[in-house]
């Protein structure tokens, strides 16, 4: 078996959109949406699936690591990631275990990307100052 030059992958933020008649989908529509499209993307040969991490109205990511252990329990091939989680505003310990348990589930499907995070809503949510921001991720 060759190894292949370039992988496909989707990146989602699972962000709150409209059905047919243009209207407002509720959060937990979104979530169970953003499930069945990590389904189909297994389903049609990709190679991973992605969910961001934000605390905003408009996105419905902030519990990521539990929506990618649902796809878990649906797929079987796909790799499962985060796109970011935003290690600054997490505890690192309880992001191991999440993800370490998360791997265990999937059958060693989880990858974990972490960063500073672009969007700063998280930072006051969670008690921390942006003035900070460095000393946080390091």
């Amino acid at each position: 078996m060759s190894a292949r030059a370039f992988e496909f992958g989707l990146d989602t933020p699972a962000q709150v959109t409209v059905d047919e008649s243009g209207q407002l989908l509720d959060g937990d529509q979104v979530i169970r949406n953003t499930v069945e499209e990590a389904v189909l993307a297994e389903a049609v040969g990709l190679d991973s699936f992605n969910i961001g991490e934000h605390y905003r109205s408009e996105f419905m990511d902030s519990a990521g690591h539990v929506m990618l252990a649902a796809i878990a329990s649906r797929t079987e091939r796909i790799r499962l990631g985060t796109a970011v989680t935003v290690l600054s505003t997490q505890d690192p310990v309880r992001v191991y275990t999440e993800f370490a348990t998360l791997d265990a589930v999937s059958n060693g499907r989880a990858q974990l990307i972490v960063g500073r995070g672009s969007l700063t809503e998280s930072f006051p949510l969670f008690g921390f100052d942006l003035a900070d921001y460095e000393t946080l991720f390091e």
